[in-house]
């Protein structure tokens, strides 16, 4: 005999009136549902494909048609999964989208956080104020960090001086800021 493939003598129609409970017995087996049959036709395509490349001299046919509808069906549930998963990431950030997007965790649910009244800044009288109490060096610090919304590193680098610095001429602006009663724990 040689290594090819052997075909059977029974037509394809005969093959899966033979063995359609296979396809049936691995779908109960594994406790699928398949109200649309799709489980069911992956079923037939996974016996086409074994009928197609069955050889006799490996083993018989019926432990190779189990073994492939098996895992063509396995396959199938794990596709189904993936996108039902990402179909459920898509849902929750669609949802999130809808709501303020202020959640935070307890446990392993997500609360939306209560929203507060906006707090509305008079950025000109701010600046007007920090001008009179703070220093030069200070107002670099409470422009770039709390205006400009920069880093400690970034300040640092374009001022030229250490990172320690940044931070000591932002402790020194807290401290008279805070003194004069212009800012609040919050805000820095």
């Amino acid at each position: 005999m040689d290594n090819k493939m052997h075909k059977i003598n029974m037509t394809f129609e005969e093959i899966v009136k033979q063995n359609e409970r296979r396809i049936y017995y691995q779908i109960h087996k594994l406790n699928i549902r398949d109200p649309h049959q799709e489980f069911y036709q992956e079923g037939l395509v996974a016996m086409w494909n074994a009928y197609e490349t069955y050889r006799a001299d490996k083993g018989p046919m019926a432990t190779y048609f189990n073994y492939t509808i098996r895992n063509r069906l396995i396959d199938l549930i794990r596709s189904k999964a993936r996108e039902q998963e990402k179909l459920n990431v898509y849902r929750e950030y669609q949802q999130l989208n809808k709501t303020s997007g202020n959640f935070y965790r307890a446990g392993s649910l997500k609360k939306q956080v209560q929203s507060q009244e906006p707090m509305l800044v008079d950025y000109d009288d701010l600046i007007k104020e920090a001008y009179q109490l703070l220093s030069i060096n200070q107002l670099k610090w409470f422009s770039f960090f709390l205006i400009q919304d920069m880093s400690i590193k970034s300040i640092s680098e374009r001022e030229g001086v250490s990172i320690d610095a940044v931070k000591s001429w932002g402790r020194e602006a807290r401290k008279k800021l805070r003194a004069a009663k212009f800012l609040n724990e919050d805000l820095c």
